[in-house]
């Protein structure tokens, strides 16, 4: 899901060691920028990256290559680019100086069937070119034509990768447009980037304050991460209108504020016949939303349980990002937050906890009396006419994360993604 993009800027860095699966595993560091299975033996990648609002990655694409920046996310399928330059977005891939560079034709088994998991089906433009649409939950949208072309990581062999190559769209945030090329796609999609480069499993790791994290493509066996906490994917083979069959779905089994559960039932959490109230791990929304009852649980308990500590921002009118509206008074003197209560996600097999700062967020520019307004990390999806669960990147911080595409399962561990990034001899 792209409605809240972080922004990943991949230093390409390599580790090679062999596994099971693979021979070498890619490494790429990643800082965070601040801004308004076959039998074939594989190399994994690592990467550096930068975060924010925005996860996004540098690579080069074409013949002879052309870098471009693209946002990774997980919560889509199609990798795109903007094919076609604009005042407010000055950084794209220029299709006629790429010789490696293929339309997909409408006829191409590409178009007719490897698009069916995109939201919008696929139709033929005037020029018998296979036409594609892709829409966000935050209503913006872009469109154009499917292409093939060589993606290349660092000194890599390039790799022939399906991708939109966009000439129309809308946009939310201009301003955060303008800082990239496009879009990764890394969710379960046969048209997804991880899935066309063949590899089994990626990890991320991202860090808190300073900024910095590594991204893996392959195995990691290394002596100093913990073992992962495994949650195994939800699959439901049957086409439902409201679930998303190749995202990075999990069951959310509670949510508790310190050590008290919320009073909810199990099944609160759990997709209905329509296949609302699925639970997404994304990387392309910056904080996590919970479907109304849930969320409206867990306000009233962190309310109550940080009223000796925090003053709330008494406002009806405000809602930060349109699905945020518990928020509190700080005052800066202070030199930092109290010791606030930390809320943890209980997954099938695993838990997610988010404490000290992470919890509240300033707003920018916001400001009464003397005091600044942060606001609580978890939103509302109703208030943004989402019918899911959405886990995002900002509670994954110091968390490694492990996206196993042959095992049907996420994995987590705390970590210090700082030291991560080092211990992989990861230059940032």
């Amino acid at each position: 899901m792209a409605s809240f993009y972080l922004f990943l800027i991949y230093n390409l860095f390599f580790s090679s060691f062999f596994n099971s699966i693979y021979s070498k595993t890619l490494i790429l560091p990643l800082k965070i920028q601040q801004i308004p299975s076959g039998s074939g033996q594989k190399p994994p990648n690592k990467l550096s990256f930068n975060h924010n609002v925005s996860l996004t990655v540098a690579l080069a694409v074409g013949t002879p290559p052309q870098q471009v920046v693209v946002v990774l996310d997980t919560g889509s399928e199609l990798t795109w680019l903007r094919c076609k330059q604009t005042p407010t977005t000055p950084l794209w891939f220029d299709p006629l100086n790429s010789t490696s560079y293929n339309p997909v034709v409408c006829s191409n088994p590409t178009c007719t069937t490897r698009t069916q998991d995109l939201i919008l089906p696929a139709s033929c433009d005037p020029k018998n070119l296979c036409h594609v649409i892709v829409s966000y939950a935050d209503a913006t949208s872009v469109e154009g034509n499917l292409a093939i072309d060589k993606f290349r990581l660092a000194d890599f062999d390039p790799t022939r990768i399906v991708f939109g190559c966009m000439d129309t769209g809308s946009s939310s945030d201009p301003d955060e447009d303008s800082k990239s090329t496009g879009l990764l796609g890394m969710n379960r999609g046969s048209l997804s980037f991880v899935t066309q480069m063949g590899y089994p499993k990626f990890s991320y790791c991202i860090s808190g304050r300073d900024s910095t994290g590594v991204l893996v493509f392959g195995e990691v066996n290394v002596s100093w991460l913990e073992p992962l906490s495994y949650t195994p994917l939800v699959n439901i083979s049957t086409p439902l209108p409201y679930f998303d069959r190749v995202a990075y779905t999990v069951q959310l089994e509670g949510i508790k504020v310190s050590e008290t559960v919320l009073g909810l039932p199990k099944s609160v959490y759990e997709p209905d016949h329509t296949g609302a109230g699925q639970t997404m791990v994304d990387s392309g929304t910056q904080f996590t939303f919970l479907l109304g009852p849930v969320y409206t649980a867990l306000r009233n308990e962190y309310l109550n349980q940080t009223k000796a500590v925090l003053r709330v921002y008494e406002d009806p009118d405000f809602v930060f990002q349109g699905a945020m509206d518990l928020c509190y008074r700080i005052d800066p003197t202070r030199g930092g937050l109290p010791v606030l209560p930390s809320v943890t996600m209980m997954f099938r097999g695993a838990q997610m906890s988010v404490s000290g700062e992470k919890l509240l967020v300033r707003v920018p520019g916001l400001i009464k009396g003397n005091d600044e307004i942060h606001c609580f990390t978890f939103g509302n999806s109703d208030l943004l006419g989402i019918e899911a669960y959405v886990i995002g990147h900002h509670h994954q911080q110091n968390m490694w994360m492990e996206f196993d595409l042959a095992n049907s399962r996420v994995g987590l561990a705390e970590v210090r993604c700082d030291l991560a990034s080092q211990n992989l001899g990861v230059g940032l």
